[in-house]
């Protein structure tokens, strides 16, 4: 159920065109006019800009980069639940903890955004560094019906989602299995999958997602490794990008639950940067190299050893690099 603010910045976005009366919105909500007046205010102190004129009514002309930005996402959004409810902080420690301190009471679809993480997660323990307004850093909470081992391919899932929706966008993009997003052989997203579970039921998943848009400067041991879009000369907005990504999820992640992940599997093989190629299998240390041949219905990596034994790689504690690169 929205908020009355939520729902005066709703008509205000569909009336962007034009002036609204203070009237005409106070009849419609059927709220006072000193009611409509107190939360225009609150949202011009969110940063968004509105003109208001004697005898005319209230005008959205804009917003500042401060501007809470979950309004916008959500309005009309096409989902059923995917984006729906949007949680914004401008600094949080990491989106993927405050998903999981709130997931249990959220309704699926959920979303936790930030500007900025100072405790943000990648795969294996490590840190996905989220400084503020450098990238889009969001976690998404699901609650799905399906048998644990099939929560895995969650991860793959997510990754066709992103990768469907870079190319709605005209941007060719590639997966690194299991988790990474690259570009020109770089990476510029990366997917955190964590899930609380009990023996044979799935509470909730977790997936944080992480996305360097913007001019960013990478440390000496890793800028060969990373990139970001606008170091690319690529400009992404990303209100545009998550109301792009939503239904792509929404619609992939339903047909998933229904049995159906060709549309997922094809994404998956026909975008990835490993598959044909000789990389190295990394766990604990240990560097093997192989030969990526396929990925199975499962989103397993099927790789062959240089002996000729055949092995399916399952995601976890195992990292994937090229050879001479990182991919």
């Amino acid at each position: 159920m929205k908020s009355t603010k939520e729902k005066i910045i709703d008509i205000l976005i569909d009336n962007k065109d034009k002036y609204i009366s203070g009237e005409s919105i106070s009849e419609k909500l059927e709220v006072s006019r000193a009611s409509v007046w107190k939360h225009i205010k609150n949202l011009e102190k969110e940063g968004y800009q509105i003109e208001s004129k004697t005898s005319q009514g209230y005008k959205l002309i804009g917003r500042t980069d401060t501007a809470n930005p979950s309004y916008e996402i959500s309005h009309r959004l096409k989902t059923s639940f995917m984006g729906q409810r949007v949680e914004y902080f401008k600094t949080i420690d990491s989106t993927n903890i405050q998903a999981n301190k709130i997931a249990s009471q959220s309704p699926e679809g959920t979303v936790v955004l930030a500007d900025e993480q100072t405790k943000g997660k990648g795969r294996i323990g490590r840190t996905w560094v989220s400084e503020q307004n450098k990238g889009l850093y969001f976690s998404t909470i699901l609650k799905p019906d399906i048998a644990l081992m099939q929560a895995p391919f969650i991860t793959q899932l997510v990754a066709a989602s992103l990768t469907k929706t870079f190319l709605d966008l005209g941007i060719e993009i590639s997966i690194k299995w299991p988790n990474d997003l690259i570009y020109k052989g770089k990476k510029v997203a990366g997917i955190l999958t964590e899930m609380s579970a009990e023996i044979d039921h799935i509470s909730y998943i977790i997936v944080g997602i992480g996305i360097n848009l913007y001019k960013k400067d990478f440390e000496d041991e890793i800028k060969d490794k990373a990139t970001s879009f606008a170091n690319e000369g690529i400009e992404i907005d990303r209100i545009e990008f998550l109301r792009k990504f939503f239904p792509n999820f929404e619609d992939l992640y339903e047909k998933f639950k229904a049995g159906d992940k060709r549309e997922c599997l094809d994404i998956l093989r026909s975008r990835s940067a490993v598959l044909g190629r000789e990389v190295y299998k990394i766990k604990e240390g240990e560097r093997v190299k192989v030969f990526a041949r396929d990925i199975d219905d499962m989103g397993n990596l099927i790789v062959e050893h240089e002996s000729g034994q055949v092995e399916t790689v399952f995601t976890g504690e195992i990292s994937i690099r090229g050879l001479d690169s990182y991919i």
